[in-house]
């Protein structure tokens, strides 16, 4: 019989991702998304991906009565949950709507997985919730902690879900430290679509190779790394989807809670990024040295090993498929959709 699963966020980038293996792997997925910060047209993009049609139900997480609805309309085997806010900055200024959101988004989600006794749960967290002062690589058992709103949330979400399993043992979670998700899905019609200014290096300089702004932003070029610019662990979106796949069958299969980091275990500077990035658009893209900003660490990645010996996951591209595949999503208009 074919497990049914709940896609809290499922539009966005990194959802709607996952949403194409899940179909892929023999899942029946029902996405369900306010379209704050995605749009309606992935849909029919996920269709055409897919070949069979979205299902798809437009709902905000912090109505009540709206998921009570959904979880008494279908059985569901397991919810991923990706629905939440994301920008650092914006956390910064709105602290109390991500609490909102990303925290009572969360106790929303799991009161109504309890009232229909579903008990399995992906967890989007970040790699935001491991203290400043660890070195990398950065490994699941480090001390945590935060410097901004968001961070907060992500750490208080993974401490709410470690005392609901604890209180409910039936209750099983997979709770996934990203790093930096990059890159689009090879067809060209889905891929990172920020709404505003790009919080995020790559969106950035994809904007950059487009035309639409002039240079690069580089904050800093004396880093103790080895070209002097800040060094992090990219991990295409594609492989990212591909381990809450994973990490789902430990949930299903195997009855399996876990922790774990995906990431690609490398770190890439900003200046292999944006060469990468040259490589991928054919030109060299301009940049200027800026800086530092405030409270940016020379580097940070991941430690993978827990992720390959609990999940059996480890990634496939690297970051000239990252590039190559983002620069395929800006050339096919796609996103202006």
């Amino acid at each position: 019989m074919t497990q049914k699963i709940l896609l809290t966020g499922g539009l966005g980038y990194i959802g709607s991702h996952t949403y194409v293996e899940l179909i892929a792997a023999g899942y029946d997925v029902v996405i369900v998304d306010n379209l704050s910060n995605s749009k309606l047209s992935v849909c029919d993009r996920l269709a055409k991906i897919t070949g069979q049609e979205t299902s798809f139900i437009q709902a905000d997480i912090l109505d009540r009565s709206a998921l009570s609805q959904i979880f008494a309309k279908d059985a569901f085997d397991a919810v991923i949950h990706f629905a939440g806010l994301k920008a650092v900055g914006e956390s910064v200024e709105k602290p109390l709507d991500y609490m909102q959101v990303n925290v009572t988004g969360l106790v929303n989600i799991l009161q109504e997985m309890q009232t229909a006794n579903v008990n399995a749960l992906v967890f989007s967290s970040s790699a935001t919730v491991y203290d400043v002062s660890n070195v990398s690589p950065l490994k699941e058992g480090m001390p945590t902690g935060y410097t901004n709103p968001y961070g907060y949330t992500k750490l208080v979400c993974e401490q709410i879900l470690a005392q609901a399993t604890h209180a409910n043992p039936e209750l099983k979670t997979g709770i996934l430290r990203y790093f930096n998700p990059a890159g689009a899905h090879s067809s060209g019609l889905i891929g990172e679509d920020p709404r505003d200014i790009p919080n995020n290096l790559m969106p950035y300089i994809s904007r950059v190779a487009s035309g639409e702004y002039e240079f690069v932003r580089i904050w800093g070029d004396d880093y103790p790394t080895p070209d002097g610019t800040g060094v992090r662990d990219y991990i295409h979106v594609d492989d990212l989807a591909t381990g809450h796949v994973s990490s789902l069958h430990a949930l299903l299969d195997k009855g399996e809670s876990h922790l774990v980091n995906l990431g690609r275990g490398q770190g890439y500077s900003v200046m292999d990024v944006l060469n990468a990035y040259s490589r991928a658009c054919g030109r060299e893209l301009p940049h200027q040295i800026l800086p530092r900003r405030a409270g940016d660490i020379a580097q940070m990645y991941a430690d993978v090993e827990q992720a390959k010996q609990v999940l059996g996951f480890e990634v496939c591209r690297d970051m000239d498929a990252m590039c190559a595949t983002s620069w395929n999503w800006i050339n096919t208009g796609a996103k202006d959709g």
